[in-house]
């Protein structure tokens, strides 16, 4: 039960787990990429999920600001 509070568990994408080794917050790649929060959270939540071109190249433009050997292949096939 106290997993589910902290979020331990639950499914999680490549985006995802590299959200959290890093410590970066769904919130702020949302923000930042004007992408919408549901929209990050199912690329962090869904392995399976692959998101449109144009969001996944937002996202992606926000995340090379802080790893610039991020590319698009890292997260989705």
């Amino acid at each position: 039960m106290i997993e589910n509070w902290f979020g331990l568990g639950k499914n999680r994408s490549k985006f995802g787990k590299w959200l959290d080794q890093h410590g970066i917050p769904q919130k702020v790649i949302a923000e930042r990429s004007n992408v919408s929060k549901s929209t990050i959270s199912n690329m962090c939540s869904d392995p399976k999920y692959m998101p449109s071109l144009k969001t996944a190249s937002k996202v992606i433009k926000e995340v090379k600001k802080l790893d610039k050997s991020i590319k698009y292949e890292d997260f989705w096939t």
